[in-house]
């Protein structure tokens, strides 16, 4: 027999169930997929802690010409005999800008088991997104006109901009980032060199910091192919056609090889990271690498903080 005061609680029940589908729903795959991997890389990780003014203690290091002597532990220092600094752990959000490519070439996928790279590396920028969000850091995407922020509102409405299917540059557009910020370029990085160096300089001379992310296809690092074929440029370069595509296997790879030590050489030469990722390796592996970069102090030949 059913209970007729049991009728409204159990209608109301399948009301908010109905209410939850619909709202999970209306979320775009590209959220549900990046917010997979970025729970699955948070647990391999245990929050980001770098040297700041923050008031919980991090470690003890040597004193170094120009540090300040209130920063001396004067305890530590007796007992070993040598003067150490104690240096604190950073509690402050940082403002991070993150950048994905959209332009036509990151539609390339060589095969139907693979995802474009455009796809992957919309994935990698939510994922990254949630990731900084849930460390406690605030994220924007470079070019929305947004300030950086936190939250899950936040994280959707970056999942609804990288959701649109609108062809951008090859480079993150110039714009007013506060010294010190944070940029991370995700990209095939196969457009022209000289507009990559401009923009990674510019950026560096302001004091950002920031973090080189190649995506590319595996058949764009092997060139498997073999016979006539006629490559297809997505960008308006044109057709191709190479009679043995075996026989300038060689030359491609030195051609490639030298871009990506191009890459490097900006990178290094800003106080950049540089990480390289294929589509047919896990997400979690770019992730996680390039979620240590973002953790690591700048290198102290650029003098640059934290």
């Amino acid at each position: 027999m059913t209970d007729p005061a049991g009728a409204p609680s159990n209608d109301l029940a399948l009301s908010r169930l109905q209410k939850a589908e619909a709202a999970g729903a209306q979320l775009p795959p590209l959220l549900v997929r990046a917010q997979r991997i970025a729970a699955t890389v948070m647990q391999g990780v245990h929050g980001r802690r770098r040297m700041g003014p923050g008031e919980t203690f991090w470690q003890f290091r040597h004193y170094q010409p120009g540090d300040p002597a209130t920063r001396i532990d004067w305890r530590q220092s007796a007992k070993a005999g040598s003067v150490f600094i104690r240096e604190h752990e950073w509690v402050a959000s940082q403002s991070i800008w993150l950048w994905c490519d959209g332009s036509a070439s990151m539609d390339y996928a060589s095969s139907r088991r693979l995802e474009p790279k455009g796809d992957r590396a919309r994935t990698l920028t939510l994922a990254l997104a949630a990731l900084l969000m849930r460390a406690g850091e605030h994220v924007a995407l470079s070019g929305e006109g947004r300030p950086p922020a936190a939250g899950r509102g936040a994280l959707i409405r970056m999942a609804t901009a990288l959701s649109r299917t609108i062809k951008a540059a090859n480079v993150p557009p110039l714009e007013p980032l506060p010294r010190y910020a944070h940029l991370v370029m995700v990209s095939d990085f196969l457009g022209p060199i000289d507009e990559i160096t401009a923009a990674v300089g510019t950026y560096a001379a302001r004091g950002i910091r920031g973090h080189l992310v190649q995506v590319l296809d595996p058949a764009e690092e092997s060139l498997p192919f073999a016979g006539r074929i006629r490559f297809q440029g997505f960008e308006n370069e044109g057709d191709t056609l190479i009679n043995r595509a075996e026989n300038v296997r060689a030359r491609y790879h030195d051609r490639l090889e030298a871009r990506r030590a191009e890459l490097r050489q900006i990178a290094r030469r800003n106080g950049w990271s540089f990480t390289l990722h294929h589509t047919d390796r896990p997400a979690q592996e770019a992730l996680l690498s390039l979620y240590m970069a973002l953790s690591t102090p700048a290198p102290s030949a650029g003098a640059r903080p934290w």
